[in-house]
């Protein structure tokens, strides 16, 4: 019998209570043991994750937004548990970019009979500590981004929310200096926004960052972006939609560590978390973390 623990945040953007009850039954007609908790506060879910890995659970389930998400991926690290995902927050990109159901019967149905994939995580240091990212992290105008979009807007117009604001945000879009260094490479150049990429999709299945983006072939990749006002800002995200890298406005590039400095400092994001401001420094961290997918899949 799989032992799940079942970590529901009731605050994320779509969460119901009764659908907590409702991925429970269905865990549990599936033939699992589970045992459910709910988060109250910040750092809740990282806490009871770590008490999941020392309950050698079979798997950590989570119900809740990619916040939610990335506080239990930090302590599963380097552990063999996997993570089960049952989208319930805003953007849930991870569980996107993975293809897994949005529905909340079918996504507890993958956690009860799914198998792992490993993946990799991009690795951090900030002034609170070691954090992660699975999706991406980034710094400039989409940090500013995840910043000044309330909880409220995202709960009431989910992905819309983030749009609206983002067109508010674009006339003030300016480049400013940035120096970027990947595996030892520096380059100096103006952008708006600077993007360290696990992920290929920001907007899955719409919004591919680039080419030959995987969440498994330890490397990093690093979108640099560079608008100024909202025509321009419209043109990138266009050839973000037609999928056409230019060099120019957008550039592409690999690596497995990326440290990003700019002047004036910008703030930084991981995962749609903002967490202080540039430098940062991003290194992959190949195979880290097992997420539950369709035993069918690849």
């Amino acid at each position: 019998m799989r032992r799940i623990l079942l970590i529901i945040n009731p605050a994320a953007a779509r969460t119901r209570r009764q659908v907590g009850e409702t991925i429970t039954s269905v865990l549990r007609r599936e033939g699992c043991a589970v045992d459910v908790v709910e988060t109250s506060g910040p750092g809740d879910a990282a806490g009871m994750a770590t008490v999941g890995v020392e309950d050698r659970v079979d798997a950590v389930a989570v119900y809740g937004g990619d916040g939610t998400v990335m506080q239990v991926v930090e302590s599963l690290i380097g552990h063999d548990i996997p993570i089960g995902l049952i989208p319930g927050g805003t953007g849930n990109l991870l569980a996107g970019n993975l293809r897994l159901p949005k529905n909340p019967r079918e996504a507890a149905r993958i956690v009860a009979h799914g198998r792992p994939r490993v993946i990799d995580v991009g690795k951090v240091e900030r002034a609170s500590g070691v954090r992660y990212f699975a999706v991406a992290c980034g710094s400039g105008f989409d940090a500013e981004l995840m910043a000044h979009t309330s909880g409220e807007a995202k709960r009431r117009w989910g992905v819309g929310a983030y749009l609206a604001r983002a067109w508010h945000l674009a006339k003030d879009m300016v480049p400013v200096p940035y120096t970027v260094t990947i595996d030892g490479r520096v380059l100096d150049l103006q952008a708006s926004s600077v993007m360290v990429a696990n992920c290929s999709e920001f907007i899955p299945p719409l919004l591919r960052l680039g080419p030959g983006i995987a969440l498994d072939d330890g490397v990093l990749d690093t979108l640099i972006f560079s608008a100024r006002g909202v025509a321009e800002a419209a043109q990138v995200m266009l050839k973000l939609f037609a999928r056409r890298v230019d060099g120019l406005t957008i550039r592409h590039l690999r690596g497995q560590e990326v440290k990003v400095e700019s002047t004036p400092r910008q703030p930084v994001q991981l995962d749609g978390e903002v967490d202080g401001e540039t430098p940062f420094t991003a290194t992959v961290v190949h195979n880290a973390l097992s997420v539950l997918v369709p035993a069918q899949s690849r």
